[in-house]
């Protein structure tokens, strides 16, 4: 009895403990101090989770963006915080100055770095200030017109980027067209309109920019590694070989170069190149997406070093939760599952309706081996996908694809409402599959009536309802709304526009 009684006052002298915005506020401090960035961006992060309205939180947090090299990232919280937290907070101008100098935007550091020293003459930054635009201006106009220029040439990049990751292949062709005309030197700009064209199915136009751009610029880390995926997918071999045997005698020392060429190392199969290049990323600190650690994992395995590809996983696995199980590594599961079965993928991939190709593009995200599929000799026409098919497939690969486009073309509605399905019916055998499908034409018909329906929980627990009252199962709209916790009338609202539409 004793005993009990002690345990209850202790427990009853116990105060909950609820950190605040604040506690991580200063602990991100004293990490910075230390300079442990990762962990000051962690309790900083925390903090502004905690208070998202608090300027100087927001400020701090893009400062250690600055010093990780995430200048876009760092940009984004100093513009927050101008526009929606704090505008008499100028110094934001001058570190928006400096992280646009970075990125070599030189007329929005010059006008951030102007902007700082107009709204605060005795700054605490007014000395950095004013070296930043004597480095700019270079006390020259002549140069600063240079540099104008090379902004003319990044602000074109973009929009084209835009253009194509959007699946507007034919306008970016045509912005590509007069960017190289107006600047006959501009790399990058005929790098894109190599992929323009080859999105286009003119592989000829295509092959034929980049033949171009390796005559007058021997070399070109992209153009060749570009050409080397042309030939990738196009299955010429041999071409393809000689190109690889090229790439492994570049030694480029800038950590995206390097990283573009361990990923079309990685694709192509030739898996010590890649790993020598991604291994040496990631022991330098490098960062990448998602798609940095799943060719990691990748190259890691076939390579024999199991630690590295099992870490490198964990980090997929932190992004893509639906591929566990598909490790490069794992031999599991029966030939019945369909997400492990490299034909039946394929078929799907050369549907003739676009509810089963986008199947099977949702079916290549989870595949184990993308490679296996990609290289099988049925494999789709890339050139006969739809725009937006070719998006969804460069998503599915790992390629860089702006967020904000997958949500524009609702490719990211399609593909999370069928994960949250997978997670319910994996593995897939042809039952699930015709669940699946029967999702995926749902999706184009709401892209046809442009219907907004914008829950991807909602959807997947209403396609449930309505498939298994379609086989005579019992289960209630209660019952769907509680499997995947959503209202009831969510449920209701999303059945009846499937009954009324695709019944």
């Amino acid at each position: 009895m004793e005993n009990d009684s002690i345990r209850r006052n202790q427990k009853e002298n116990v105060v909950s403990f609820f950190p605040t915005g604040e506690f991580y506020y200063i602990k991100g401090m004293k990490s910075l101090e230390k300079r442990d960035l990762p962990k000051a961006k962690k309790y900083l992060s925390r903090a502004m989770d905690l208070e998202p309205l608090e300027p100087v939180i927001a400020c701090q947090l893009a400062i250690v963006e600055t010093e990780l090299g995430h200048y876009e990232q760092s940009n984004g919280l100093l513009h927050f915080v101008l526009e929606d937290l704090d505008p008499h907070m100028t110094e934001c101008h001058y570190f928006l100055a400096n992280n646009y100098a970075h990125i070599g935007s030189f007329k929005e550091a010059y006008r951030h770095a102007q902007m700082y020293l107009d709204l605060d003459k005795q700054g605490e930054y007014k000395e950095d200030a004013e070296d930043l635009l004597d480095l700019i201006t270079l006390d020259s106009d002549e140069a600063f017109e240079d540099l104008s220029e090379q902004d003319d040439m990044m602000e074109l990049q973009e929009e084209s980027r835009y253009l194509l990751e959007s699946g507007h292949f034919a306008k970016a062709a045509a912005h590509l067209e007069e960017a190289v005309q107006k600047y006959p030197d501009f790399w990058a700009a005929y790098n894109n309109l190599a992929l323009a064209y080859f999105y286009l199915g003119q592989s000829e136009k295509a092959h034929g920019v980049l033949e171009d751009v390796l005559e007058r610029n021997p070399g070109n880390l992209h153009a060749i590694c570009n050409k080397i995926v042309f030939y990738f997918y196009e299955k010429k071999q041999e071409q393809l070989d000689d190109l690889a045997d090229q790439l492994v005698k570049i030694q480029p020392l800038i950590p995206d170069q390097q990283f573009k060429i361990g990923a079309t190392f990685a694709l192509i199969g030739r898996y010590d190149d890649a790993f020598r290049w991604l291994k040496k990323l990631q022991r330098n600190g490098f960062e990448g997406e998602a798609g940095f650690y799943y060719w990691l994992a990748y190259a890691a395995h076939h390579t024999n070093h199991p630690q590295t590809a099992k870490s490198a996983w964990e980090k997929v696995i932190r992004n893509s939760p639906e591929k566990e199980g598909l490790e490069p590594w794992s031999t599991s599961g029966s030939a019945d599952e369909i997400e492990r079965n490299v034909t039946e993928i394929v078929s799907y991939l050369n549907g003739e309706r676009e509810e089963e190709r986008l199947f099977g593009l949702f079916l290549l995200s989870l595949s184990a081996d993308q490679k296996e599929v990609m290289t099988h000799p049925d494999f789709c026409d890339i050139d006969e996908l739809q725009p937006h098919e070719k998006i969804y497939m460069a998503n599915s690969l790992g390629m860089p694809v702006d967020d904000s486009l997958l949500v524009e073309m609702n490719t990211r509605l399609a593909h999370e409402t069928a994960l949250i399905l997978y997670r319910h019916f994996r593995p897939l055998r042809k039952e699930e599959a015709g669940l699946l499908l029967m999702w995926f034409s749902i999706f184009l018909e709401l892209q046809y009536q442009k219907v907004n329906m914008s829950k991807p929980a909602g959807l997947a627990a209403a396609v449930e309802y309505v498939w298994r009252k379609l086989r005579g199962e019992p289960f209630s709209q209660a019952e769907a709304g509680e499997k995947y916790s959503v209202s009831v009338s969510t449920v209701q609202k999303y059945a009846k526009f499937i009954r009324e539409h695709l019944l």
